[in-house]
């Protein structure tokens, strides 16, 4: 893909979904109208479709009425600028399947592995890529044999993490320094889901990598099916990346491009579209990394991740030469090529 690509400029109407049930609605409603202004920026037509934090969906304050195979709206293409569980984990992906309609993102089976910290790091694992030592708890499991599981967790050493395996933005996360804090931070996390996952703490820096979808049509022989962008560090005021961090003013800083060898920023670039691709995702992705000096840890990866022009994943395209309104009708483009090329196979 080649960063200075002119977009196609034919208009087009986009039903962009912000809201949603999960503990993250407020920052989908940030993302959904900065997407809003983009699409407008870029020429094009927005519905805006909100989803209550009770699951209805609505536009226009009206009820939205769904029907299989009927579109959603008129829209074109659904832009679902959702995060976390109920939006970002394939269920509004496979509703948008079931009305027919392109949709920006990870189609149903990489959004629902990617959200799923455990299964994606199993994922990862099996494909040999490193990652920080980590244990998935199921909340059965905690509640059986608790001794079982916290020798599990001193295996791994501490300071760790406790997280709930489905959330997103930092929400339901307890740094643990001492064997004692180690229940009460399970106990938390399944207050918001029944898996768990415990991280070890990496010794060095974070940065995060954007990952980009290339169109086939200005893809040349051989190339890339996506854009990885050059590395950015996550340089904190505070002790870890927590919710405040990612959402306070001066709660971090971004240093672009990262301050590391060119090596380990090619290696975040290698992997961040070695994980993209080995988890099916497509359109685009926010992979985070830890680095040890010279060796690169796969964290995580975000099938949607914050999306107003301030968040990481935007700025790092942006300083790829991607300016935030050509970014966001790409992701329109990239969807509707899918959405035709799949509506080319027989079922």
């Amino acid at each position: 893909m080649s960063p200075e690509a002119e977009p196609d400029q034919e208009r087009l109407t986009v039903a962009v979904l912000a809201g949603g049930r999960s503990s993250e609605h407020d920052v989908s409603l940030s993302s959904g109208e900065a997407v809003r202004e983009g699409l407008q920026a870029a020429g094009h037509e927005v519905i805006w479709v909100e989803i209550g934090r009770d699951g209805a969906w609505r536009c226009a304050g009206e009820r939205v009425s769904m029907t299989p195979a009927a579109g959603l709206l008129g829209a074109d293409v659904a832009f679902p600028a959702l995060h976390g569980p109920f939006g970002e984990d394939g269920t509004v992906q496979g509703l948008l399947e079931t009305l027919e309609v392109p949709f920006v993102g990870a189609g149903v089976a990489a959004s629902a592995v990617c959200l799923d910290k455990v299964l994606f790091k199993q994922l990862m694992s099996a494909r040999g890529i490193p990652q920080v030592d980590h244990l998935g708890v199921l909340e059965d499991r905690w509640s059986l044999a608790r001794e079982e599981v916290l020798a599990d967790v001193a295996a791994l050493g501490l300071p760790a993490f406790v997280k709930p395996a489905h959330q997103g933005s930092s929400v339901g996360i307890v740094k643990v320094t001492s064997a004692e804090q180690v229940a009460g931070a399970l106990d938390g996390a399944f207050a918001h889901d029944r898996l768990a996952i415990v991280e070890a703490a990496a010794r060095g820096i974070e940065v995060e990598c954007s990952v980009l979808g290339s169109l086939r049509s200005e893809r040349a022989e051989g190339a890339a099916e996506a854009f990885a962008s050059p590395p950015g560090q996550i340089a904190l005021a505070g002790d870890w990346y927590d919710f405040e961090a990612k959402y306070s003013p001066g709660g971090m800083d971004l240093r672009v491009p990262a301050p590391i060898s060119r090596a380990a920023s090619e290696r975040v670039r290698e992997l961040a579209l070695e994980a993209f691709v080995g988890s099916g995702c497509e359109g685009l992705a926010r992979v985070d990394f830890f680095l040890e000096e010279e060796r690169v840890l796969v964290n995580e990866l975000n099938t949607m991740p914050g999306f107003t022009p301030t968040s990481v994943y935007a700025k790092l395209l942006e300083a790829s030469g991607i300016g935030y309104a050509e970014l966001v009708d790409r992701l329109c483009r990239l969807a509707l090529e899918r959405s035709a090329a799949q509506r080319a196979y027989l079922y």
